[in-house]
This record gives C-alpha cells, sequence and structure tokens, in this order.
C-alpha cells in the first residue's frame, strides 16, 4: 500500500482505448494512475508494490490475469484487485474470486459504475487499516479463532483457515463488532461498498462459504449467527455466563 499522498492505482488493460478512458476519468479523481498494457509488463509492475489497487483485465497477451492475481495474492503484503472480465469469461470471473480478487466489472461497463466501484475499495481498505489500528496487537481472538490483520491470516484450532478477500472482509466486519446485529443492506454497503437490493444473494452465499470454512456444526453456527427477520450477527464472548 501507498504510505501517503495520491492514491496510486496500476490499470492492466491491453485495450489501449478502455485504458486510456479509464486513466482519464481517475485521474480526475485526483488518483495516480500507471497503464500497463500486457500481462507480462502488468506482473512487473504489480508486484513492483507500492500501489493502492490493481484494476485487472483477465484476458491479457502474455500473462494472463488469473496468473497475475496468483502471484499477487503469494505475497505478504495486500493489494486490492479489481477484476475487469467479459461476460463470456463467468468460470475465470469465478476462479478469479476465489483467488483473492476484492470485485469485479464485467465489460462493456460504465465508466461511472467503475469510478464508483474504485472509490468504495479504497475507502473499504482504509477503514479496514483503521480496525486493524485500533485492535490491540493487530488481532483478534475468540473461541479458537483467531484473524491477524496485518496479514490477512486466520486460523481456527491452530490451523490456517483459507478465505477469499471478500470472506476474510467479511469476517473482520462480523469479529471487530461482536453482538452487532447487521442487515444485508448493511453488510453489502460496508464490506462490498454498494448497497443495492439485488445484490443481497452475494451476502448470503459468502456467509454461506463462510460459515462451511468456520463452523463445526453448521445447523448451529457458533461464530456467525442468524438473526431471523433483521440479518446476522457475530458470537459476543460478553453474553456468554
Amino acid at each position: 500500500m501507498n504510505g501517503g499522498g495520491s492514491r496510486r492505482v496500476l490499470v492492466v488493460e491491453d485495450d489501449r482505448d478502455i485504458a486510456n478512458l479509464v486513466e482519464l476519468h481517475l485521474s480526475e479523481e485526483g488518483l495516480q494512475v500507471t497503464l500497463a498494457h500486457d500481462g507480462s509488463e502488468g506482473l512487473v509492475k504489480a508486484l513492483s508494490g507500492g500501489y493502492d489497487l490493481v484494476i485487472l483485465d483477465l484476458m491479457l497477451p502474455g500473462t494472463d490475469g488469473i496468473e497475475i492475481c496468483r502471484r499477487m495474492r503469494s505475497r505478504p503484503d495486500y493489494t486490492p484487485i479489481l477484476m475487469l472480465t467479459a461476460k463470456s469469461a463467468e468460470p475465470d470471473r469465478v476462479v478469479g474470486l476465489e483467488m483473492g480478487a476484492d470485485d469485479y466489472l464485467t465489460k462493456p461497463f460504465s465508466v461511472r459504475e467503475l469510478v464508483a466501484r474504485v472509490k468504495a475499495i479504497l475507502r473499504r481498505v482504509a477503514a479496514m487499516t483503521k480496525s486493524s489500528d485500533d485492535v490491540p496487537e493487530g488481532r483478534i481472538s475468540v473461541k479458537g479463532l483467531t484473524i491477524i490483520l496485518d496479514k490477512r491470516r486466520v486460523e481456527l484450532e491452530g490451523r490456517v483457515v483459507e478465505l477469499t478477500a471478500k470472506e476474510f472482509d467479511l469476517l473482520v466486519q462480523f469479529a471487530a463488532h461482536p453482538g452487532r446485529v447487521y442487515t444485508r443492506s448493511e453488510l453489502l454497503d460496508l464490506v462490498w461498498g454498494y448497497g443495492q437490493d439485488n445484490y443481497q444473494h452475494t451476502v448470503n452465499s459468502h456467509i454461506n462459504r463462510l460459515r462451511a470454512k468456520i463452523e463445526a456444526d453448521l445447523a448451529e453456527p457458533r461464530y456467525i449467527q442468524t438473526v431471523w427477520g433483521v440479518g446476522y450477527k457475530f458470537y459476543d464472548p460478553s453474553y456468554e455466563h
């Protein structure tokens, strides 16, 4: 992550018209934009660090977007990734999200939507960084579950739990506020950055996948609990007698 000053965004996109349009509009938002027009150049720049966000096309000459995403996520430092994908590339999009991409846009997309997604990701990362600063030792531990915020690492009873970027962010949002009840719309706004009702199935599917990874009994979840008719909350040890 860039330590200060203007936020830096790397755009890896082989369509120069799209890349230049994205650069123009993000620059107007005060962001410092660097372009790469093929996967090999994009990989080198992405791994060089110092970016606050990477906008990554999946279909690239040279190294493809999936491989760039995989290489970025194999490193200890964390840089958010917004994927750009064609409608026909549904399986690749799913793989990209599982590899750790933070969000995606399907081509053709509106520049206005792209700018909104970029702002949402940068806001969320800034809020997550602040949360990390507010938590003693940068970790949350409860009932055998440990979240190490700066390393984006989760351990359950001493073993590492592999989470996608969004699953991790969702877990942190819950665990940092035990006992607080969230509606699906609130979770969309806080974790994804957009609170539209037609995206609420996204919350359900992510919670189901997260529970499958951390809950011993899905019928009676210990950590992420359903509040019927309202939403979800995280286990609060202060209410245990």
